[in-house]
């Protein structure tokens, strides 16, 4: 990443709170593509944007080596730098960071920010290495730290020249930026709750960002310790979103599969979800970690939350890049985007490999058809080299003309 990127055609051109407004406008939610560890990189980034995702997080970045190290820069922060009409250009971009220091956090903000439109705060990693390093999920217990570290990384971004919140950014969109938190829940409900109204901070009511301290917040309705073969927790969400809502957008992480088996309603979906019963999926792998929460039994009425703003998914998203538009499985287009994106913006062949076998895969929704059977699949990630895969996926395409080789 270039941190100076002074070039004004490179930078970011649009706050993320219009794209919320823009998506309430076209009566949906805004759909978010999580951060994923190795996986939300440039290419991953494109090829689900292409197929309606609003907004991209980046991998959760370590603020102090990322402050530190320029390779960590480059390695950590991967940005498109075309700027003609005919390239593919960078989707909105937040940038996640994993800090327990306002001044490190502040920095990172001030580093990345003319290269991404926002920057999000990670308070939901549940992994031992990072909680042990007071990272992740462990800073649910460190509320003022949390509000002192959003606080700082806004006045940093305010004091750099970016306008920081939807009010400011009108007046100069180009220059607008926002900071975020995502977090996951307490056992005890309460003291979410009074996470939630501390990082807030006083102003947060009103229009626009109302002064307060972050522009939205993303919930994953789990607890540190519920793995997530569990179903997220609904009344938790539906209670955070029925009393933050009109505070502050709020987005849900955790359960996004397909849009029409969404474990509650809302009048920003068309059609109402509908469930698959447990006993009629015939999935034995439910506690597995790779495999979706087990649905809601049929009959049990879908909780409404008409103050949730958007969706936010991870594993379904890496098995079906094109689930924000409508598909419930992976389309083809979906592979010849992706290889397409990855000439342009490369990854270490075993991690491309890994999205291909992903998104050939049987996915995460009701419908469990696959665009590869397994021996396919396992003949795929034992190739090694980018020659052999675009020849295999030639030959396994047959039929269908080959690997669409996209401009």
């Amino acid at each position: 990443m270039d941190t100076e990127l002074e070039d004004a055609d490179l930078q970011p051109r649009v706050h993320p709170l219009k794209l919320f407004d823009l998506a309430a406008s076209q009566q949906r939610y805004l759909y978010a593509c999580a951060p994923m560890v190795r996986y939300s990189k440039l290419a991953f980034r494109q090829t689900v944007h292409h197929f309606g995702t609003d907004l991209c997080w980046t991998p959760m970045i370590l603020a102090k080596e990322f402050n530190r190290s320029a390779v960590a820069r480059d390695s950590d922060l991967t940005i498109s730098t075309s700027t003609t009409t005919s390239s593919i250009p960078e989707p909105p971009t937040i940038a996640q960071f994993g800090s327990n220091s306002p001044a490190e956090l502040a920095r990172a903000a001030s580093l990345a920010a003319p290269a991404v439109n926002g920057v999000d705060l990670n308070c939901g990693c549940p992994q031992s290495w990072a909680c042990a390093e007071t990272l992740g999920a462990a800073l649910m217990e460190r509320r003022e730290l949390v509000r002192d570290m959003v606080v700082a990384a806004r006045s940093r971004l305010a004091s750099d020249g970016w306008a920081v919140g939807l009010e400011a950014s009108k007046e100069e969109p180009r220059k607008g930026r926002s900071v975020s938190v995502k977090i996951r829940v307490h056992r005890d409900l309460r003291r979410t709750m009074d996470f939630i109204t501390t990082v807030l901070g006083e102003g947060g009511s009103g229009e626009g960002t109302g002064g307060r301290n972050i522009d939205w917040l993303t919930i994953h309705p789990r607890t540190r310790s519920t793995p997530s073969s569990t179903p997220i927790d609904m009344e938790a969400l539906e209670v955070l979103t029925e009393t933050f809502g009109d505070r502050v957008p709020i987005l849900v992480s955790g359960d996004v599969f397909t849009l029409a088996s969404l474990p509650y309603t809302s009048h920003l979906l068309s059609p109402q979800p509908t469930f698959t019963t447990s006993s009629s999926s015939n999935n034995t792998n439910n506690n597995s970690s790779s495999s979706p929460a087990e649905p809601l039994p049929t009959g049990q009425p879908l909780r409404h939350l008409p103050k949730l703003r958007g969706l936010m998914s991870a594993r379904a998203l890496l098995a079906n890049p094109a689930l924000f538009a409508g598909h419930e499985t992976c389309p083809w287009a979906a592979v010849d985007v992706f290889m397409s994106r990855a000439a342009r913006a490369p990854l270490p062949l075993k991690l491309a490999v890994h999205h291909l076998s992903e998104m050939c895969g049987p996915g995460f929704g009701p419908d469990r058809s696959a665009l590869l059977g397994k021996r396919d699949r396992v003949r795929l990630n034992e190739l090694g080299n980018w020659v052999d895969v675009v020849d295999f996926m030639d030959e396994v395409r047959g039929e269908r003309g080959g690997v669409v080789r996209l401009a």
